[in-house]
């Protein structure tokens, strides 16, 4: 069984310390059997402290991450200005170093200032909370800051944006793990969306609409569901009942992308479900995800993702049903 082993340190954030337990934690196989055993350790084994008014005790130490599969860093402290003692505490760097070197590592929010302090990032790319993006490239120059992500998944190392962006981190995991079909049993039973869209973008302090201000919401979840033909901007732009220029403004203003781009990116996100869930032809997948051809739809998966519609369906299918 996949162990995921989180590692709490003082001044630890309570919700972000719980996201890997829940996501993790109540994902099962078919079966109904628990895919994921989920510890969680404090570097000696004593309670922590959290930035809340309570402790937390733990059933393990340290140790712990000798078999690990998966460890998730909670933030702790706080980066905002805090001096280097508070984001790599003593004892830190021997604990990862236990870390099995095929294990995969992934702190949420703030937390990748510790792996940055490590080294872990350098020539990376990586994320963290937008807030501390400037200062986080101020401090660790090497590392490809994207300020504008969810979350970054390099391969061992994934860097989760701050807070509720480590719930799709872990979901991603889970559906890199085991497929849409687990992720999504789970996110419906954790009451949370499968995926967001958008990125950090759409989070940055900005001007809030006045609210007589009509948004392009019902017209983004109006074009989620016709996918399958073309959604010209002109077309987007009448069903919200807005011209061409105040729908892009206000669509850019809500989910941090240009109409355009959201749309492909939906229509990957579809295209992967398929591939998935169905046994449908490559060309049918391409056709009911809005993307053409088979040619389209492994350009697109491919500048994405960085693999095939075969490949991704070999590597993900969960289900044989057509």
């Amino acid at each position: 069984m996949h162990r995921v082993v989180v590692l709490a340190l003082n001044g630890v954030y309570p919700f972000e310390l719980g996201i890997a337990g829940r996501i993790f934690g109540t994902a099962t196989g078919p079966d109904g059997v628990a895919l994921y055993d989920v510890r969680t350790c404090s570097l000696d084994g004593a309670p922590v402290t959290t930035n809340a008014d309570f402790s937390i005790a733990v059933a393990y130490d340290s140790s712990a991450l000798d078999e690990a599969d998966t460890v998730v860093i909670p933030p702790f402290s706080t980066c905002d200005d805090a001096p280097e003692s508070e984001w790599m505490p003593g004892g830190l760097a021997h604990a990862l170093g236990r870390v099995r070197p095929e294990a995969r590592i992934v702190s949420i929010c703030t937390a990748a200032f510790a792996l940055g302090a490590l080294g872990l990032l350098d020539d990376r790319p990586a994320t963290t909370h937008w807030k501390q993006a400037d200062r986080f490239r101020s401090l660790f120059p090497r590392v490809r800051m994207d300020a504008d992500v969810l979350f970054v998944d390099e391969g061992r190392i994934v860097t989760a944006a701050g807070s509720a962006a480590g719930i799709d981190a872990c979901l991603h995991l889970l559906r890199r793990d085991h497929g849409s079909t687990v992720a999504n049993r789970v996110a419906r039973l954790c009451i949370v969306p499968p995926w967001r869209e958008g990125g950090q973008a759409q989070f940055i302090d900005r001007p809030i609409p006045e609210p007589a201000t009509a948004t392009t919401a019902a017209t983004r979840a109006w074009a989620l569901t016709h996918l399958d033909r073309p959604l010209p901007l002109t077309e987007l732009a009448t069903h919200a009942r807005m011209s061409v220029r105040t729908f892009c403004r206000r669509f850019r203003e809500e989910t941090g992308l240009p109409p355009g781009q959201w749309l492909t990116q939906q229509r990957v996100a579809h295209a992967r479900h398929l591939l998935e869930a169905t046994n449908l032809p490559i060309d049918r997948v391409a056709a009911d995800s809005g993307l053409g051809t088979a040619a389209s739809l492994r350009q697109h998966l491919s500048t994405a993702i960085g693999v095939s519609p075969t490949a991704y369906r070999q590597t993900f299918q969960t289900t044989t049903s057509p």
